[in-house]
């Protein structure tokens, strides 16, 4: 019964949330809810089988506010970019090296740079210790990988060393 269904409560929890975003209990929503169910626990099992320990939780409220504050303004900053001229903006890539090796932290990184506005994480490399990052506006490629380094990286390998 673990093998398939590794985490009852969170195959609980993902249904019921499924169904409170749909806004629906049609049996099309519960039968694709009860899929997805099924299946995240199953790929997310793969990072309990690795040993990604947690370690000091100290510096997740400073980091959280760094977090919120980027968030803030780099909705401004696409904004701007987003309803000024086109030409303005030069999309690109980088290459981030990450020093960090926990699969948790890689996934928290992958997911804070995401999650702020004219960021995505692109791609983890086989190894893990590069991380592709496409920005909306590229100018220096090596200050988005400092900033990148200094204000995620290096609290998140405190919290997941």
């Amino acid at each position: 019964m673990r093998r398939w269904l590794p985490s009852p409560s969170l195959s609980v929890a993902l249904l019921v949330f499924w169904l409170l975003l749909n806004h629906s209990a049609s049996p099309g929503q519960v039968l694709l809810g009860a899929a997805l169910a099924l299946a995240i626990p199953l790929l997310a099992r793969r990072m309990d089988h690795e040993h990604c320990p947690t370690g000091s939780l100290r510096g997740v409220p400073r980091l959280a506010v760094v977090f919120a504050w980027d968030i803030i303004r780099s909705n401004l900053i696409v904004a701007a970019q987003v309803l000024g001229p086109e030409s303005r903006i030069r999309p690109g890539f980088v290459w981030v090296p990450l020093d960090i090796g926990n699969l948790r932290g890689i996934t928290v990184l992958a997911s804070m740079i995401s999650l702020t506005p004219g960021t995505l994480s692109v791609v983890l490399t086989d190894d893990r210790r590069h991380l592709l990052v496409h920005a909306l506006h590229l100018d220096d490629a090596d200050a988005l990988v400092r900033q990148i380094k200094t204000r995620y990286e290096t609290p998140l390998m405190e919290v997941f060393p």
